[in-house]
């Protein structure tokens, strides 16, 4: 009986993609609390669903569904390339599913059904029928809500004692998932040809690489706007002044990624996207202790 390889296990499950949802619950769990040291297993609990559990079990489950898409596009990941044998690939996707839904569990009702919807997204997102990735919008949309708003309110509402998060958080969630929407598109441009072969309607696909990312740039930026307004009527200008400097860094980037984008796109994810997020964790700071009628 062939078994995979371990070192193959751990490139199937990607932790470079784990930081987005453990970034994000952090960034919820500060708006849900000033506290965070007096629940130091909740936080470490929860960063370690986001992430190596339910963040890893949606890269094992995309790497299952995706294995043809990726015999063109990435033939040297482990299961098209033979790393990771036969089926083994959907059960290590369904066995790591199953344990974040056992570690969720010790979160309460609250951190169960978060990672249970998690994981529904996470499945649904590459598995036919539904298969949401065959839409880039729709795909996109998904993985948004999954990997920042989920985390996010999830945070909050756990490092809060079970209280639903703030309006003000609650609005962050979601304008930082529609942020997600536009990074999730930077991941299309290297798999255009592949998509476009097997079907798969990413944005760059649909649209053209220029169009793509100039709707992506309009994803990533136009949130993180509406984040600055927002920070101005709740009466947080140092924060708003922070955020709106990080995003004229992020518009100087842009311009090469807009001109090129598959060629710029990996440089856009490793360099422009970093600033993004840390505006995630300012706009955190700046709502951390505003009640829910601000």
């Amino acid at each position: 009986m062939n078994l995979p390889e371990p070192r193959a296990i751990l490139t199937l499950l990607k932790p470079i993609t784990w930081f987005p949802p453990m970034w994000a619950f952090a960034c919820g769990s500060i708006t849900g609390t000033d506290k965070i040291t007096e629940n130091l297993p909740i936080f470490f609990l929860g960063l370690l669903l986001t992430g190596p559990l339910v963040c890893a079990s949606s890269q094992a489950v995309n790497d299952w569904y995706d294995r043809h898409v990726d015999a063109i596009n990435e033939p040297n990941r482990p299961i098209p390339s033979g790393r990771i044998p036969g089926r083994w690939g959907l059960y290590i996707a369904i066995l790591w599913s199953l344990i974040s839904l056992w570690v969720g569990s010790y979160l309460g009702p609250i951190g169960f059904l978060a990672t249970l919807l998690a994981l529904v997204l996470a499945w649904f997102y590459s598995m036919p029928p539904m298969r949401f990735k065959n839409n880039g919008w729709l795909g996109n949309l998904a993985c948004g809500v999954s990997y920042e708003g989920l985390a996010w309110i999830t945070g909050a509402t756990l490092l809060s004692g079970g209280v639903l998060p703030s309006k003000p958080s609650l609005l962050l969630a979601g304008l930082y998932s529609a942020s997600a929407h536009g990074i999730m598109t930077l991941n299309d441009f290297k798999a255009i040809e592949g998509d476009r072969q097997m079907g798969v309607r990413s944005l760059p696909v649909q649209l053209g690489a220029i169009k793509a990312a100039q709707v992506a740039a309009a994803f990533m930026l136009l949130p993180q706007v509406i984040v600055v307004v927002l920070l101005l009527i709740w009466g947080k200008p140092n924060y708003a002044l922070v955020i709106g400097g990080l995003i004229a860094g992020q518009i100087f980037l842009l311009r090469d990624f807009l001109k090129k984008p598959i060629e710029k796109a990996l440089f856009y994810s490793g360099f422009g996207v970093p600033i993004l997020v840390s505006g995630m964790m300012v706009a955190a700071f700046a709502v951390n202790g505003m009640g829910a009628d601000s």
